[in-house]
């Protein structure tokens, strides 16, 4: 797994590390059960504080992605189908907000962009 933080974001890098933990198993990359790096570890790796990642540690067992076991390490937990579906939703909310800002932006009508998608969802192959 490789993480890679920016000190020049505006987003937190503890918020940087977890993003990133989330779409690895999203993706799986990162499978049930798997041993994540040691806190001291993926800090040393990252140059960056214990604190910093504890706390994206802590952050994703709250939020039901890894479990951290005293003594053992943090472990990945397996995935929630709800959550896998609110993830992707999103996904697709962000890239529709995009496509329609586009159509707007050029004039295209919602009803040839609805026609475009029916298209593509038809010729789809999986």
């Amino acid at each position: 797994m490789k993480i890679i933080v920016s000190n020049r974001s505006s987003v937190p890098i503890y918020e940087q590390i977890k993003e990133q933990i989330k779409e690895a198993i999203f993706s799986g990359d990162l499978k049930e059960d798997e041993m994540l790096p040691s806190l001291r570890g993926l800090a040393r790796d990252l140059k960056v504080s214990m604190i910093t990642t504890t706390r994206a540690y802590s952050d994703l067992e709250e939020e039901g992605f890894i479990v951290n076991v005293q003594g053992r390490g943090s472990y990945v937990l397996p995935r929630n189908k709800e959550l896998a579906r609110e993830n992707a939703l999103h996904k697709i909310e962000d890239g529709l907000a995009s496509i329609i800002g586009a159509a707007k932006a050029e004039g295209i009508s919602k009803k040839e962009i609805v026609k475009r998608v029916d298209m593509l969802w038809e010729n789809y192959d999986e």
